[in-house]
């Protein structure tokens, strides 16, 4: 006689929602679809939950998006802490354009937080553990506090891989505007930004604005460099 089957139990295993969980989450779901997909109800269904339930770790949209600032400044810190100073003494300047584009390398994964970390500027734990480390660095390569106070205002966002957009044409009127047309209208009324313009060879490689390419940003950021060497050399 065959002896019968007996279904298995079906156990279902239920990660735990923690906020650490609803952040990580939060960040994945703008690196798949945009930071404009990044609603309340989107996060709940990309983590098989709630929507309410989400607001018992973070109390709205606004801590929502700060909390992602952290995790990626997050990441940020850990990818920078692996760039070696041990030789930052003699050769600060190297050492410190290492790990600023090695947070840059950071963002170019995440090309909507930018954004989000100029609209929510405060002064987290993450963010203030990156300074003080940028800091340091630029201290112990002999610059003095006064220096190392300008030299934070001079790199501004730069200090952390990304710069602030001199100029943003709305999305629809970039895909929609004809470059000859618009560059005629422009040129009379307008003749030394035309001739920037036409110039201008953003090849739209590693990106994270429509001037932010890498050639501008390194452009910059070793400008801002060399000028603090130099001013360091005359104190």
């Amino acid at each position: 006689m065959a002896m019968a089957k007996h279904a298995e139990p079906r156990t279902e295993s239920r990660v735990p929602l923690t906020k650490e969980r609803v952040l990580h989450g939060a960040v994945r779901l703008a690196d798949q679809r945009g930071i404009g997909a990044l609603t309340m109800r989107n996060l709940a269904q990309e983590l098989g939950v709630e929507a309410m339930s989400l607001y018992y770790h973070v109390a709205n949209k606004e801590e929502l998006m700060a909390g992602t600032v952290d995790v990626v400044v997050d990441e940020i810190n850990l990818v920078v802490s692996e760039v070696d100073t041990s030789s930052v003494g003699t050769d600060w300047k190297r050492v410190v354009r290492q790990r600023i584009l090695a947070a840059r390398d950071v963002l170019l994964g995440h090309p909507w937080a930018p954004d989000v970390i100029e609209s929510h500027a405060a002064m987290s734990p993450s963010v203030l553990r990156y300074f003080n480390a940028l800091s340091g660095l630029l201290r112990q390569g002999g610059l003095s506090v006064d220096l190392v106070h300008h030299a934070l205002h001079a790199l501004g966002s730069r200090a952390l891989g990304f710069t602030h957009e001199l100029f943003a044409p709305e999305p629809d009127a970039e895909e929609e505007a004809d470059p000859g047309v618009m560059m005629e209208q422009m040129a009379d009324e307008y003749p030394y930004l035309t001739e920037i313009v036409a110039h201008a060879s953003h090849n739209g490689e590693r990106t994270l604005g429509w001037c932010d390419d890498q050639e501008e940003f390194e452009f910059g950021l070793d400008l801002l460099l060399d000028g603090l060497e130099r001013r360091n050399a005359t104190m």
